[in-house]
Parts: C-alpha cells; structure tokens; sequence
C-alpha cells in the first residue's frame, strides 16, 4: 500500500491541474450557396514580399531581372492550408495609380504594403485567397526595364506563376530563400488596360498553374493597339509609354527606347518581327493554341484607348479553340466592370464565383450560364448565349451616286470621287447631303423598324488613286437625335461621392469605392464604327504594295467592332474618306479616291426578327446637320 501512495499523490495531483479549455479551430475553407465564405481575418493577414527571379536581363547589367511580389493572404495558410492566388500585375502601383480613384501602394517600415489598391484583397483573403499585387518589370521596386508587350512584360509575369508552382526561385529583403509552400499553386491573372495586357500576355505562354485570367479593356496585340493595317496612330509611342510608366532616371533605360525606336518600322506602318513579338494572338512569345487558362473578357465597344478589336479578335481566336470563356460587353469608354452603372454587386458575385470555380473548384454552375453579357442602352444589360449576337446576319449596304444607301447595287459605271486629306471625324460627317471635297456621304431613308447590330462591320470597296496610296476611312452613322451613352465625356462615367464596401477593411486599407452613373447625352448623331487602312496594306500587313495609279484594285478591311441599335425612324451613314485626324497622326497624302460605287459596299452584321429585305430611300436628299461638334474622346493610353 505504502508503494502505491506516491503513484496515486501523483495521479491526483494531475487530475487537480486545470485543464485548458481545446484552442478554438483554425478557420478553413468554407463554400455555402456555391460561394466561399470571409472566414479569414483580413487585419490579421500575413502581408510580406518577395522577389522572383526571372528569365530576362531587360537592363542589360549582367543580371537576371528580379520581380517585385507583394502578398497579402490568411494567416492560417501555409503547407497544412494552401490557398489559390488571384495576381494584379501592374506598371502603374507608383505613378498614375490603381482604378477610379487612382490608388497606389503603401509601405509600413519593413517595406510591406499595407494599402493594397482595389478591392481584391479586401474581399477575396478573407475568403481563403492569396492576391498578389505584382510591380511589372522596369516599374517601382521591380529590376529592369519595360518594353512594352516584349521579352520583359511577358516573361516577368510568368516567372511568378513559375515560382508559384516550384519552377523559379525567389529570395525575401535579406537575400534568404522564399518558397510558396502556402499556395496550392492555381492562380488567376486580373487587371485593367495593361494589367490586363499582361494577364492576355502571360496565357498566351501556357505556362501550367494559371487557370484563368480576367483581361479587361485589354491589348491583345500591340499593333492593334498602335495601328490599323497600317495606319499609324501614335509616332514613337512604346518609347514614349514606357518612359511613362517607368519612374527611373531616364538614362537607366535610354538604351532599351532608344532599340524600340529604330525597330517599331513606324515609318511604313506594316506589321514587323517587333510587333509579332507583342502579339498574343499568334505571336513569337505566345498565341492563343497555347491558352491553358479560361478566360473572363471584359471591354467596351467605345473604348478608342485599347480599341476594341483588341477584344473581338482575341475573343475569335479563344473561340476557334474551344477555350472555356465569359464576356461583357459594355457601352462606355476605357472604363473597368466594377464602376458599370448598376452592375458592381453583380460584378463583385459574378468574379467571386468565377474564382471559386477555377480556383476552389466550387460546382457553381457559373459556366452554364449565359456567356454574355451586354449593354444595349445606357446601363441597360442583356444576356446571350455568346457574343456577337449569334443569329446576327450580315447585310450588303450599298452606295449610289445620288448619295443615297440601300440594298441593290449602284448602276454600272458609276463613281463618287474625293481627296485624301486630314480630317477630323467631325469635318467628315457634318453636312452630309452637300458635296465635300474631302469625303463621298451616303444614307438610307427612315428606318421602318429598330436594326441592332452585333459584331464587326467589314468595307469592301473598289478604287483607283492617282498616287501609289492613299488613307482610307470608313465610318457607320447614326442619324437621328437620340439620348445616348456619352462616353466621349469622362470616359462614360461620372463619380458620386456616396461609396459603397466590398469585403473587409483596416484603417490603412478599406473596402469602400465611390459609387458612379453613366453620363449620357442627347445629340442627332453618332459615329457608330469606324475602320482604317493604308491602301499600301490591302494585300498585306507585313508588305507594302503600292496601287499602279489609274488601276482599280479591291480594298476590304475590318472596322472597330460594335454593338449598337440603331432606332426605328433613323438613317444609317456611310462616309468614305482620308485620313482621320481624330485618331491619327498621319498626314493626308493628297491622292485623288475614285470609287467604284457598282462594286463597293458596307457588310453589317444586324439582329432581325425578320429578314432585312428593303431598306427605304429618300425622295429628297437627305442633310445631315450642317455642323458636328461631337467632343473629343480621350483615346491615348491612360495611365490607369
């Protein structure tokens, strides 16, 4: 008994010990409705960087370029709970900033960002996501320089989504290796304008582990972007942006403008080995076969930024490939979903869900559902099954010499005649119905019912020039007063000062955005689409052919897509003319424009419930207003 005592002191003594109520369980990935839940602190967050080693010595300094990588994600992640990424890749985190209200990156003493621009972070780690806001190379605290579209833009990115997934190294502040041992390695690309770019750009490598990307207004091929087959918009321009975006002394990357210079072949305007590089359609980085990743478009089709062919070829091309996709297609300028008149809830969901089914895995249904969505009025949506409208039909307008447009070809032999000079597009559509020397006009009479028109409108046109070439325009008009989007103005949009939150908040970084309406305005017409083309360039992009003077030759070319109704009542304009000084910096080249009218045409792709069958002329010529004063669009790359 005596040796049973201390055992028995012993045990009692334990039992007598307070036991500690079970720490409570970590939060882990919760899905209900078919949706993750915020069940991960946002001020608790784990905020850190790193630098990702990439491929390429874009400064020349003997050095593999570094990546700078901010990250925000749940405490609680790590190698017992990885988590998908959602990356925002920039060039803009230290000069123009993020968004509608131009949010830039804020550091604590550690030199971690503690304000994360946009909503991503707020409201997607608490839902058990990482989101890394990504300084593209040559840009704030990144190694390098930007070469825009090049080796540099696209090979920086991918290096991340490399190190993601334990295919590149990375090192902390002190030089210490950093490895992603909290992540699952599934990432998403998302942006505006050239985040965006650069999501488009990094698919386009297939590089394994991103599973989607959400492009929005952005380049899908850089010539697109600064030309339109073979005009030029902008002189010098990659130099000039990438000076833009890079806040380095500019002796650091006077080396790298100065190569992009002497290759952009501005002075013929054609498609070169420098533009097929920047090409992620069918590029030498990348091209659409080798997508791996959905893809959720967004743009505008009044966009004269990024000009939306950038998004309907790209679209086409993920299209013929069967690559699974979403898009929205709205009305304003160069303007992001999340400030869309109405849609920013919507937006919000409809990403969140977008995510968690590419990322989590979440049974959603989201790609079940329509895949298009549509503005067709001021802040007034529709869904379809695809974009453009798929039982669009393509309809032949054609021009007469009495100025009129209708269905049945010109009689034979006949010509409309003007001048290739500068003009801005309010010059080429005021008085029309009144000869001017510069343009050739055509109209139908009153429209007997609504046409809407879904996609791209192609010019198929017959000429001859008495110079080996000339600049061709072809602009679509609406002629009739009607209250519409004014996207001229604002870039479509006016900010509010009532906000409203989407996710979490701390008192340096909070969820809440100012809210906006669609600015719309009542005029008695509208340029409804618009193409362009160096006559040099109607065989080729890449070869210049001049047009033996006096010989007719064939010029067709695509305009700017467009969705857009034209009302029941109005007229529909066709101006052919020079050079457009509205988007251009080309100078006229003075050749006379003959136009075979008996083979020249519009093709138009509309929606009908019936087949177009007539299109009514006018008894008496019909006159536009005398003068057009439609405001000038903002149209250069913004910095945001």
């Amino acid at each position: 008994m005596s040796q049973l005592r201390p055992a028995l002191i012993a045990v009692a003594l334990t039992l007598a010990i307070a036991t500690p109520a079970q720490a409570a369980a970590e939060p882990t990935i919760t899905v209900e409705n078919g949706r993750t839940q915020p069940v991960f602190s946002y001020a608790d967050a784990i905020r850190e960087h790193v630098y990702v080693e990439s491929t390429v010595d874009s400064d020349l300094d003997g050095n593999l370029d570094k990546v700078r990588v901010d990250i925000i994600r749940p405490k609680e992640s790590g190698p017992g709970l990885k988590v998908p990424v959602v990356i925002d890749e920039s060039p803009y985190y230290d000069n123009s900033g993020r968004g509608n209200e131009s949010e830039r990156k804020v550091y604590d003493a550690a030199g971690n960002v503690v304000k994360f621009p946009l909503f991503y972070d707020n409201y997607f780690v608490p839902r058990g996501y990482a989101v890394l806001n990504v300084d593209m190379l040559g840009t704030t605290r990144s190694d390098g320089c930007p070469d825009i579209g090049g080796p540099a833009d696209v090979l920086g990115g991918k290096a991340v989504i490399d190190w993601l997934n334990g295919r590149a190294k990375a090192t902390r502040a002190d030089g210490t290796p950093a490895v992603a041992d909290w992540t699952t390695g599934k990432s998403a690309m998302i942006g505006k304008s050239y985040d965006g770019t650069l999501a488009n750009a990094v698919a386009a490598t297939g590089v394994k582990g991103l599973e989607t990307i959400v492009p929005i207004s952005a380049i899908s091929s850089w010539y697109k972007y600064q030309r339109s087959n073979g005009v030029v918009y902008n002189y010098d321009y990659a130099s000039w942006l990438a000076n833009g975006v890079d806040t380095d002394p500019d002796a650091k990357c006077q080396q790298v403008r100065d190569k992009m210079d002497a290759e952009d072949g501005d002075d013929t305007g054609d498609y070169n080995a420098f533009w097929q590089e920047r090409d992620y359609i069918d590029g030498l980085l990348g091209d659409a076969s080798k997508v791996r990743a959905s893809v959720f478009v967004v743009h505008t089709v009044n966009d004269l930024n990024v000009k939306p062919d950038n998004f309907s070829a790209w679209w086409k091309a993920l299209a013929d490939r069967n690559v699974p996709r979403k898009i929205w297609v709205g009305q304003t300028q160069h303007v992001d979903p999340f400030d869309f008149e109405g849609r920013r809830a919507l937006w919000v969901d409809t990403l969140h869900r977008w995510f968690d089914y590419w990322l989590h895995g979440v049974r959603n249904g989201i790609t079940r559902e329509p895949r298009a969505d549509v503005e067709i009025g001021p802040a007034q949506w529709i869904t379809q099954r695809d974009w453009p409208a798929p039982f669009a039909a393509k309809a032949s307008l054609r021009p007469a010499p009495d100025g009129s447009l209708g269905l049945l070809p010109a009689a034979r032999n006949s010509t409309a005649s003007f001048t290739d000079t500068a003009m801005s597009e309010n010059e080429m559509t005021a008085d029309v119905g009144t000869a001017n020397p510069g343009r050739v006009a055509f109209t139908t009479g009153a429209l007997p019912l609504d046409l809407r028109l879904s996609g791209t409108p192609t010019a198929d046109l017959r000429v001859k020039l008495d110079k080996p070439t000339a600049n061709l325009t072809a602009l679509l008009v609406d002629f009739g007063e009607a209250t519409r989007v004014d996207w001229r103005r604002g870039q479509g949009i006016t900010t509010l000062a009532e906000e409203d939150c989407h996710g979490e908040s701390t008192a340096a970084d909070d969820a809440c955005y100012r809210k906006v309406v669609t600015n719309v305005a009542t005029r008695p017409l509208e340029i409804v689409a618009r193409g362009w083309i160096d006559v040099q360039n109607r065989d080729s992009l890449s070869q210049s052919a001049p047009l033996p003077a006096g010989k007719y030759g064939k010029v067709k070319w695509l305009t700017l897509p467009q969705d857009y109704t034209f009302k029941k009542g109005h007229r529909i304009g066709l101006v052919i003319a020079g050079t457009d000084s509205t988007y251009t910096d080309e100078s006229g080249t003075g050749a006379d424009v003959t136009v075979d009218l008996t083979k020249s045409s519009v093709v138009v792709p509309f929606v009908l419930g019936t087949p177009l069958t007539d299109v009514p002329k006018d008894k008496v010529k019909f006159h536009g207003p005398d003068r057009v004063e439609l405001p000038q669009p903002e149209t250069e790359f913004q910095f945001f």
